[in-house]
């Protein structure tokens, strides 16, 4: 049994799967949506041949409703942009001097590294070189001869 497929192999398997919705279905389905479409059409003509006055209080009806609907949603984006208001607003005022405080701690720590690494650190380094050195020439002048030779 042999783990890697070629391409052969899958297409053949791809081909003998069924599919989730036979176009039997699809073409089923299709028509009926089209009956019922046809239906409603049929039948919002008719009432309007026969009861226009009664379509015409749901038109009404409808109308009032849209009118009440663009009303929430006014009052919804109203909320929207108070709340994007006080978004900038905590930005500007809250969160701009939070950073502004953040760089200028940052600013003094590089000069208080910089500062440490020049007057601390190189001095120390330095002599530290400085001991090194003069260890190794009083060995070198005072020492074991034996001990001086290269390694």
């Amino acid at each position: 049994m042999s783990i890697q497929q070629t391409p052969m192999e899958v297409s053949t398997k791809r081909s003998n799967e069924k599919p989730l919705v036979s176009k039997t279905a699809v073409i089923i389905g299709v028509i009926v949506v089209l009956l019922l479409a046809g239906l409603l059409i049929w039948g919002m003509l008719a009432l309007a041949n026969n009861y226009s006055g009664q379509i015409e209080a749901v038109r009404d009806i409808l109308i009032i409703a849209l009118a009440l609907e663009s009303c929430l949603f006014g009052v919804a984006l109203l909320l929207l942009l108070i709340m994007v208001i006080r978004l900038v607003n905590m930005l500007e005022f809250e969160i701009k001097p939070i950073l502004e405080k953040t760089n200028e701690t940052i600013g003094m720590v590089r000069g208080t590294t910089t500062f440490v690494s020049e007057n601390v650190v190189k001095p120390v380094t330095k002599a530290n070189s400085y001991m090194v050195a003069s260890r190794r020439a009083f060995k070198t002048l005072f020492g074991d001869p034996r001990k001086n030779l290269p390694d």
